[in-house]
């Protein structure tokens, strides 16, 4: 019988307008940053955030949102690039004043001179990304004064989907790719990493694996907070251990994503860098494992003892 897989080998392209040329991986980041861009804004305004309804029934902005966005963007991207680059290349970035300058800028110098190209960012680790993440919403936070817990908890609900259409960015540019498979859903890579004795075999599609999780977590978050949101205001009750600000989707966030992280590497090629398949635990999953813990306890021990504030 022949098992039947899947041929991936599509263009990491979109389209070319002159000398500017949009990559699919660009184009996710893009989405899943637009798509937690519309429903934080309207997370904002339902708790009353920005807008707020005056005496006389109209919104009016407080402000508070707009720096939201920025923070946001620059501790994600600039938190997972260095979280790439330390965690698993330091060994290059951290050997010359040239790859310090690359860890930080989209280039690459020439080896034997100061002449570089654009190349894109082409390291990210989810890791870094959310590290950077919550340092950056420390500092909005005591630019605003909103309470760090209901900022963590609305971002915590969208977070998944924007981790959705990050790994689907990596299906389209065939990397992180998953181990050698004799299931007929194996996708074939056209990658030298697809390579087994010189020839390409069906692997993992572990990228969609993530994505299809990260979906799935996103559309239960939602669900619990929207259950939450509607049993709040049809009994007028007080905040409730799900409501926002309590911590609860904040913890539920990085438990669940970190938690099925840490199995997925199980079925992932090494990453390379300081990952050299020598040790029980990859990178990944050592990296994951603390993230689960503070998840847990935010879950289980914050909810009914922070405020709402």
């Amino acid at each position: 019988m022949t098992t039947l897989f899947i041929d991936w080998n599509p263009s990491i392209e979109v389209f070319t307008l002159g000398s500017l040329t949009v990559r699919w991986y660009a184009l996710c980041w893009m989405a899943g940053l637009a798509a937690a861009y519309l429903i934080v804004r309207r997370l904002y305004q339902a708790e009353g955030i920005d807008p707020v309804r005056t005496a006389k029934g109209k919104w009016e902005p407080t402000g508070k949102f707009d720096p939201l966005v920025f923070y946001a963007f620059i501790g994600v991207v600039l938190g997972a690039r260095l979280g790439h680059c330390l965690f698993y290349e330091p060994d290059y970035f951290l050997s010359s004043g040239k790859h310090i300058i690359e860890m930080l800028l989209p280039i690459r110098f020439a080896p034997d001179s100061w002449s570089w190209k654009m190349v894109g960012y082409s390291g990210l680790a989810s890791h870094g990304g959310a590290a950077g993440l919550f340092i950056a919403l420390l500092l909005y936070v005591r630019r605003t004064g909103v309470g760090m817990w209901r900022v963590l908890d609305m971002i915590a609900l969208v977070a998944p989907l924007t981790s959705f259409f990050i790994r689907i960015g990596n299906l389209m540019n065939s990397e992180i790719i998953g181990k050698p498979t004799d299931m007929p859903w194996g996708f074939v890579f056209h990658t030298s990493d697809a390579l087994v004795d010189g020839q390409l075999a069906a692997r993992h599609p572990s990228q969609l694996y993530e994505a299809l999780a990260y979906l799935l977590i996103f559309f239960i978050g939602w669900r619990l907070y929207r259950g939450a949101a509607a049993s709040a205001k049809d009994n007028e009750a007080a905040p409730t251990r799900r409501s926002i600000g309590s911590g609860f989707y904040f913890g539920f966030c990085l438990t669940t994503i970190f938690l099925f992280r840490f199995f997925i590497e199980f079925l992932k090629e090494v990453q390379g860098g300081t990952d050299d398949g020598s040790t029980v635990l990859d990178m990944g999953q050592m990296l994951s494992l603390p993230f689960v813990l503070v998840g847990l306890f935010c879950m289980w021990r914050l909810p009914g003892i922070r405020n709402n504030k």
